[in-house]
């Protein structure tokens, strides 16, 4: 393990793994998630998930995942817990919107780097180093979770190892992150009334097999009853399947250290059939859910909010906060206007862009 850069003490009864998870847990960073947009905004539903409730359910997913492949189950958790703090508000139409401002300046967003700042110096809360000084693996892990990258590609992040892969347990989190979203929208759309268990069961395999396996045991259950009781045994399916195709691939890599996995190509994934129903779900949700015109018309909202708030900003910086305004010393302006909204939750952005801009 190579710890902290900041050298502490260990604690008397936590592990480091631990001590990163609650650290995410106390941030800032961590608590905006609120009120920030998963996929549908609270303006259509306050019972929707939004971008904390998915974190909580990705955390749950993935200690289940770690225990059962004999993983470390607090590295995974501390992963998962942090894999989204880095998102502006109103989810990926937020980060489209910030990264073609800031691309008018020759630079960019991104929601990984962002969130390695955030805990690397943003967040303020100890005397004795900036940031959260988490454990070289968990920030390793945040940056790496979902794409790897070579050296010199991606120069912020050359300090993690590029060209090798993470640790298992940081492989873990993509496919689960989309286990967790791809049925938590679906949930979400069927309570929305996007569409029908019927409609869901023509377009995604091994859907209508466990519908009518609910519809045989509870012929006398409401529908919703019955969606809910298809909609556990969904996740149950994919994340057995990610279980085993995982492990089938561990075995078969011949795999015995760290050091071995992380020269191998990535080694998590769905079972053949599981993965089946995953991309057809995936596609099922783009037609149904992510391309409808509530949801497109949200998104076009955000978007133009982002732009108006962002060159608001950009000419008259004197409405930045004190805070902000001290960072232009080390800065160029649009950087902080980019971080400085890229922080904000979905209800301070609206509260700030109707007292900036009517």
């Amino acid at each position: 393990m190579r710890g902290r850069r900041y050298p502490e003490a260990p604690h008397p009864y936590r592990n480091e793994f631990q001590r990163d998870r609650d650290r995410i847990v106390h941030a800032r960073a961590f608590r905006r998630l609120e009120d920030k947009t998963q996929v549908f905004a609270e303006r259509l539903s306050d019972h929707f998930r939004n971008r904390l409730t998915h974190t909580i359910e990705v955390a749950q997913i993935s200690r289940t995942l770690a225990a059962a492949l004999g993983l470390d189950e607090d590295f995974t958790e501390a992963l998962a817990l942090a894999h989204d703090i880095g998102h502006p508000p109103f989810a990926h139409a937020g980060e489209e919107a910030l990264n073609l401002q800031m691309q008018a300046y020759g630079d960019s967003f991104d929601h990984t780097l962002n969130a390695l700042r955030l805990v690397e110096s943003f967040e303020q809360r100890y005397a004795r180093f900036p940031g959260l000084n988490l454990t070289f693996e968990v920030r390793e892990g945040m940056v790496k979770h979902s794409r790897d990258f070579a050296p010199g590609e991606r120069p912020e992040f050359d300090e993690y190892l590029p060209g090798l892969r993470p640790p298992l347990e940081a492989q873990l989190i993509d496919l689960t992150d989309e286990v967790a979203y791809n049925t938590a929208d679906l949930d979400d759309g069927y309570a929305a009334g996007l569409f029908t268990m019927e409609e869901i069961a023509a377009a995604v395999p091994h859907y209508g097999e466990l519908a009518e396996e609910m519809e045989s045991q509870f012929p006398g259950a409401a529908e919703k009853v019955r969606f809910q009781e298809v909609l556990r045994r969904l996740i149950d399916l994919l994340v057995s399947g990610l279980i085993e195709g995982t492990r089938q691939n561990v075995l078969q890599s011949g795999a015995r250290s760290v050091a071995e996995v992380r020269r191998l190509p990535r080694l998590t994934a769905l079972v053949a059939p599981a993965a089946e129903t995953n991309r057809a779900l995936k596609h099922f949700l783009f037609e149904r859910v992510y391309s409808t015109p509530p949801l497109l018309e949200e998104r076009k909202h955000a978007c133009d909010g982002i732009a108006a708030l962002f060159e608001f900003y950009m000419r008259t910086p004197g409405e930045l906060p004190e805070w902000q305004r001290e960072r232009l010393e080390e800065l160029p302006l649009h950087r902080v206007v980019c971080d400085y909204i890229a922080g904000m939750t979905d209800g301070f952005f609206r509260r700030t862009r109707t007292r900036l801009l009517g």
